[in-house]
């Protein structure tokens, strides 16, 4: 990350940016606590740039809540809107970069969309062995 900061810092600020640029409530819910390794990081943070990405452009969310955790398992992403949602056909570019973030780091990544209910987009990089 940017000048020695960690995952949890650099997400703080860039989260803190966005929502006085855009206007968005952003609710953290859980930033990690422990060391990321650098791959995995720039890999969240992509999917992180670009999940708030289509929040700012699609959504029209008031707030979007955020949550990054590591745990025995992994490490586990979520970013949920409360904007007006999507077809399942109208998955863009967009989507396509943020499981290939997460494709790179072994992950998988997930887009759920209710229609006038908003979106979450969960992903998941296991642990490395």
């Amino acid at each position: 990350m940017r000048g020695g900061q960690s995952l949890a810092e650099a997400l703080e600020n860039y989260l803190a940016e966005w929502s006085e640029r855009t206007g968005i409530v952003v609710e953290t819910w859980a930033l990690p606590a422990t060391d990321v390794p650098a791959r995995v990081s720039s890999g969240v943070m992509v999917a992180m740039t670009e999940a708030l990405s289509n929040v700012e452009l699609h959504s029209r969310a008031r707030v979007v809540s955020i949550a990054v955790t590591v745990g025995k398992s992994g490490l586990r992403l979520t970013v949920s809107d409360n904007g007006q949602g999507f077809p399942a056909a109208g998955a863009g570019r967009g989507i396509a970069r943020m499981r290939a973030a997460f494709a790179e780091m072994g992950g998988s990544l997930s887009v759920n969309s209710v229609h006038g209910e908003g979106t979450t987009v969960s992903g998941m990089v296991p642990r490395q062995r």
